[in-house]
């Protein structure tokens, strides 16, 4: 995205899975002031739920690592999240992005957090390297709400 962002905001945290919740409320409340429809910010929260959640339990499998989240907006309404981390990377993202493909143990997960994201989000994009860490890219249009 070539546009400057009209807002920004930048948090980092433990991938903890109690930090999960804060990165949800954290990226609802600075969206707040967009006036986005409830469905939306379900949607928003959502995919940042599943981003955040595939950082603790993928990137830092045997220890504590830091996430950082970014949050922007652009002109027309257009919202961008970065969920970063610096973990041991995927090594192969299309795999990763397949419905039901997990590296983690398949009795605790599913892996659907991709398709999750793809489904509430306009766009999801990946970039990742071995060893290097991974970002995954949430971007949604918050449509205006109709007046009443």
């Amino acid at each position: 995205m070539k546009m400057k962002a009209e807002n920004t905001t930048r948090i980092q945290f433990d991938s903890l899975s109690v930090n999960e919740a804060y990165a949800r409320g954290a990226a609802a409340a600075f969206l707040a002031r967009y006036d986005p429809t409830v469905p939306q910010l379900a949607d928003l929260k959502t995919a940042v739920s599943e981003a955040v959640t595939n950082c603790i339990v993928h990137a830092y499998p045997d220890r504590v690592g830091p996430i950082t989240m970014t949050v922007s907006v652009y002109p027309g309404r257009v919202v961008r999240i970065v969920i970063a981390d610096k973990g041991v990377g995927i090594p192969d993202i299309p795999r990763a992005m397949e419905p039901l493909f997990t590296t983690g143990n398949p009795e605790e997960r599913s892996g659907l957090g991709f398709a999750v994201m793809q489904s509430f989000m306009d766009k999801v994009s990946v970039r990742s390297a071995p060893g290097r860490g991974t970002r995954v890219i949430l971007t949604k249009h918050l449509e205006e709400k109709p007046s009443t």
